[in-house]
């Protein structure tokens, strides 16, 4: 009897050991909201009611793991898949883990190298800067900051320092930035689109500065010389009663992921939007955002503003400056639940004379 005493507890010993060794998580959150949209233009003017879904944050699930491999070293994986809670369908073309899909090693001494796909740099780094989170649709700072508009690359490695008293430092590398998109697909390097991200960022108390640059080496088969760069730089600061958020973007010679004008994510609506991965030659766009948020007890207010002014026609057909104005609310239910609302107005959409868009989207986010 006391044998099988002593052994159970070696077992149990020995089970709690593995679990405080090794650890799977899995999380999520759901995002559906009901809201309205206005799209006006030459020569035609168009308007929806309907469900919205994934505004504050996409819709996903997700499986997170760590294994210890002592000396501080861990193993790492995140699986992650976008959905649309209005209708249950698969986001991201209908892959399976589409939001993030990587393996690597992480140490509190060096750092975390990740390999698969995931966001870039910017949309890290300048995205939390941005009072609505990189989110919000029109709202995004992705709609004039088109390499912070959480943009993902396949077949990425990609290294993060760890804090060094608050600066922090990022870079990867795609081979292959979108394998779903033949043109930018074959066997030979320069047969694929390859991608650069990488950034330098200061997180200490109420201060957030960060730099960021990204390039698109596209693959031969597009048959143009254009690299599309773009470089960011912006900063917040909470002052406790208000936080202010700045920065400042510059994009050559193409575009990297395009804001659609569509709020609801379905239907295609006659205004011209932007493309993904696009590469124009002699074209340039200046970015800028000014944003406050405002916290209020359980509640919080959003505000932005913001503007890309191109030097040509090249990218879209229009070369008019658009301006983006932004107002967003937030009321906590809970810690895991929250309301929120969001009204958006933007001229010049896409660069296009005349093209206006107005939002206005209530929603609810539950995270489990």
């Amino acid at each position: 009897m006391k044998k099988t005493l002593f052994v159970t507890a070696i077992f149990a010993a020995l089970s709690g050991t593995a679990q405080a060794e090794t650890s799977v998580t899995l999380y999520g959150l759901i995002d559906t909201g009901v809201g309205y949209q206005r799209i006006k233009g030459d020569n035609y003017h168009e308007s929806k009611v309907g469900m919205a879904n994934g505004v504050s944050s996409g819709s996903r699930w997700g499986l997170r793991g760590a294994e210890d491999l002592g000396d501080g070293l861990s193993a790492v994986f995140t699986l992650e898949s976008g959905f649309n809670s209005a209708n249950g369908q698969s986001g991201q073309s209908s892959r399976l883990f589409g939001r993030q899909a990587t393996v690597g090693l992480k140490s509190s001494s060096w750092g975390l190298l990740e390999f698969g796909r995931q966001t870039n740099i910017a949309s890290k780094y300048i995205g939390a800067i941005d009072p609505f989170g990189a989110s919000y649709g029109q709202a995004n700072v992705g709609v004039a900051f088109s390499a912070a508009n959480t943009v993902r690359y396949d077949n990425m490695v990609q290294y993060s320092t760890p804090s060094f008293g608050g600066f922090q430092a990022g870079i990867g590398y795609s081979f292959n930035v979108a394998d779903t998109t033949s043109a930018q697909t074959g066997f030979r390097t320069a047969d694929n689109t390859r991608g650069i991200t990488a950034g330098v960022r200061y997180v200490n108390g109420p201060l957030n500065v960060a730099l960021t640059y990204d390039q698109l080496n596209p693959a031969s088969q597009l048959g143009t010389d254009a690299t599309p760069k773009s470089w960011s730089i912006g900063g917040a600061y909470d002052f406790e009663v208000l936080k202010l958020a700045l920065a400042f973007g510059q994009t050559r010679d193409g575009w990297f992921t395009g804001q659609g004008v569509n709020a609801f994510g379905s239907g295609s609506p006659t205004a011209k939007g932007f493309g993904t991965n696009v590469a124009v030659e002699d074209f340039k766009a200046n970015s800028y955002m000014v944003g406050l948020t405002v916290p209020l007890g359980a509640s919080s207010i959003m505000a932005s503003w913001q503007r890309a002014d191109p030097d040509s026609d090249a990218l879209t057909g229009g070369d008019s400056a658009m301006n983006v104005y932004s107002l967003g609310y937030t009321y906590n239910l809970s810690k895991r639940t929250n309301l929120y609302a969001l009204a958006s107005y933007a001229t010049d959409y896409a660069f296009i004379d005349g093209v206006k868009s107005t939002v206005g989207i209530v929603g609810i986010r539950h995270r489990f």
